[in-house]
């Protein structure tokens, strides 16, 4: 099966800065395609090439099995999208938005059926209240609505949680999930927050300074083997000499205050476990830390755990 959206060498320069440099991507049908980078890493950029916001300075763009700059029409007649924060009418009410937009977008719609499309946000008791009532979660599930409103194949969100409390980032990563799961949306998300990405996302890629990283499924990209361990002690220097002094040597990453950072097979969990018991440390607590967090940095950093405790 031909992927959904297949990009080739993708670059877009700006005099002399590459925002984007030679990407390629591949995303499939029923995906939830995590787009991960730091602030500036070129994901917008990117993201608008996808949309036709702004054209690539080289490469290509297919798009179900079309050549963007081609079909650009019909293309972007199955695609929604939300970048950053929606722009919405703000007293016009929520179903009116949803009229008006309907309406541009050459649908005509049921009340009824735009009520649904509510519905489908968690909007649907919100309908007839005015969004500059709105808290910046209902925007952003506004937003998605209205991106939805042409029941499209694929829904690209660029940073849909910006802004957001934990309580709206929560419903709109809820709201992902059933659009991927429920209503068999491919859906692309950009974000910086890399525990959203991991919940969410089923395959993802990594851009840092405009270049991919690396690309694939989730399960395939975390090695157990190199978990990194979380360490916290009430006797930090002892411990710290002690582990020094042990084979576990080779497995230490860095120290802070009272953490201790190892790099190491979660399996081994028991045996370190054990042997700082005999060594004499005040042990407080193990934390392993699966690691987008710390793949992500061992990626983009050259000296990725130094100064970067987990959250």
């Amino acid at each position: 099966m031909s992927p959904l959206i297949s990009v080739s060498n993708l670059s877009k320069y700006y005099k002399d800065i590459k925002a984007v440099d030679d990407i390629s991507i591949t995303v499939n049908k029923g995906d939830v395609y995590g787009f991960l980078g730091q602030n500036g890493a070129g994901k917008s950029t990117t993201i608008r090439m996808l949309l036709s916001l702004i054209q690539p300075t080289e490469g290509t763009i297919e798009i179900f099995g079309m050549d963007l700059r081609k079909h650009r029409s019909e293309i972007l007649r199955q695609v929604g999208a939300v970048i950053e924060r929606p722009d919405l009418y703000k007293y016009l009410t929520a179903l009116e938005n949803l009229q008006l937009f309907a309406k541009l977008s050459g649908m005509k719609l049921s009340k009824q059926t735009l009520l649904d499309q509510l519905a489908r946000v968690g909007l649907q008791e919100r309908a007839n209240s005015k969004v500059h009532t709105f808290s910046q979660g209902m925007k952003q599930r506004l937003g998605i609505a209205v991106a939805l409103v042409h029941n499209p194949q694929l829904v690209i969100l660029d940073e849909p949680t910006n802004g957001l409390d934990p309580q709206g980032i929560a419903d709109i990563r809820q709201l992902i999930l059933r659009l991927s799961r429920e209503e068999g949306k491919t859906v692309v998300v950009s974000s910086h927050l890399l525990n959203e990405i991991e919940m969410t996302a089923n395959r993802m890629i990594i851009i840092n300074k405009g270049k991919k990283i690396v690309e694939g499924a989730l399960r395939d990209l975390f090695d157990s083997s190199k978990m990194l361990i979380e360490l916290r002690v009430a006797n930090p220097e002892h411990s710290l000499q002690q582990l020094q002094a042990s084979p576990w040597n080779t497995y230490l990453q860095h120290h802070h205050d009272d953490v201790i950072s190892l790099q190491m097979n979660v399996k081994e969990i028991p045996q370190l476990t054990a042997d700082l018991v005999q060594m004499g440390a005040a042990v407080l607590g193990i934390q392993p830390r699966h690691s987008l967090e710390a793949y992500f940095l061992s990626l983009t950093t050259s000296n990725p755990h130094v100064d970067h405790p987990a959250n």
